[in-house]
C-alpha cells in the first residue's frame, strides 16, 4: 500500500482507492493458470479457497498510509466477489469495514455442482457460451444484491478470451451487454471503466444509451508501477460519450 501511495504522489494523482478483494467461494482450478504466490492456496483436490480478508490488517495499513501521505486522499474500499451468493457474510463485512467505495464483481460461473473461474471455463465451454452466460448472470447479481455501488469489470471474460475463437467482437454480444447495462442503470449504480481489461468503447456508448448516469475508473493495479495506467485514454474515451468529471474528478464521472 505504501509503495502504491508513493507512486500516486510521484505521478500526481490526487487520490487512490484500495478495493481489496473479498471472495467467499471455492473454485475448481488448474494450477498452471495462477502465479506462484497463489499455488499454496490450491488444495490437493484441485480447488482454491481464497483467504478471508484480514480487515484489521487492511484498516491498519490504510491508516499508516494516511498518516504518511496526508496530502493524498486515500479511499477505503472492497471488491465483493459474487455478493448475491453471500449476502449474510457480505453484510457483516460491510458493517465492520464502513468502506468508502464498494464494488461488486463476478468472477466465476457454475458447471454442474462446481464453480469455475476464467480461463478454466473456456476449457469446458464454448467461448461464446461463457461470455453469454457471464453477461446473463450480471443482471441477477444486480437484482439480488444492493451491497455495492459500482459494477466492476463487466468485460472480465475478455481478458481470457481464447485465441482459437478469433478476435473478440463486442457487437456479437450487444443484446446481452445492453440488457446487463440496462438493469445496472435502472439500479442507479455506476459502471467501472477498468483499464487492465480495456473496455470496448461500444460498451460505454451502450451504457449511455441504456440510461447509465455515471462511470468510475479502476486500473486494477496489483503492482504500484501499473497504477492509473491507461487513465488518460479512458478519460478521453468516456468524455467523447458525454461523461464529465464531477467536482471531485477522482470520484464518479457523470453525464
Amino acid at each position: 500500500m505504501e509503495r502504491t501511495c508513493a507512486r500516486a504522489v510521484e505521478i500526481g494523482l490526487p487520490a487512490v482507492a484500495f478495493t481489496e478483494h473479498a471472495d467467499y467461494i471455492t473454485w475448481s482450478v488448474t494450477a498452471s493458470d495462477f502465479d506462484e504466490h497463489v499455488l499454496p492456496l490450491i488444495s490437493s483436490d484441485g480447488t482454491l479457497t481464497p483467504p478471508e480478508l484480514d480487515l484489521t490488517g487492511y484498516l491498519e495499513s490504510l491508516q499508516r498510509c494516511r498518516d504518511r501521505f496526508p496530502d493524498l486522499r486515500i479511499i477505503s474500499g472492497v471488491e465483493l466477489g459474487e455478493p448475491h451468493w453471500h449476502s449474510d457474510v457480505v453484510a457483516r463485512l460491510l458493517d465492520a469495514g464502513q468502506f468508502d467505495r464498494v464494488l461488486g464483481s463476478l468472477h466465476s460461473l457454475p458447471i454442474g455442482q462446481h464453480l469455475f473461474e476464467m480461463p478454466e471455463l473456456y476449457r469446458r465451454r464454448p467461448a461464446n457460451d461463457v461470455v453469454g452466460e457471464y453477461l446473463a448472470e450480471i443482471p441477477r447479481l444486480i437484482a439480488s444484491s444492493d451491497s455495492f455501488a459500482v459494477l466492476a469489470h463487466i468485460e472480465y471474460p475478455v481478458a481470457y478470451w481464447p485465441e482459437r475463437a478469433g478476435p473478440f467482437d463486442p457487437k456479437s454480444f450487444e443484446d446481452d451487454f445492453r440488457h446487463a447495462l440496462r438493469v445496472l442503470a435502472g439500479s442507479g449504480r455506476a459502471l467501472e471503466v477498468n483499464t487492465k481489461v480495456p473496455i470496448h468503447p461500444e460498451v460505454v456508448g451502450w451504457w449511455r444509451e441504456e440510461g447509465g448516469q455515471s462511470v468510475t475508473f479502476g486500473s486494477d493495479a496489483h503492482d504500484p508501477t501499473l497504477l492509473a495506467h491507461g487513465f488518460a485514454e479512458a478519460a478521453a474515451m468516456v468524455e467523447a460519450y458525454g461523461f464529465r468529471p464531477s467536482s471531485h474528478p477522482y470520484d464518479y464521472w457523470r453525464r
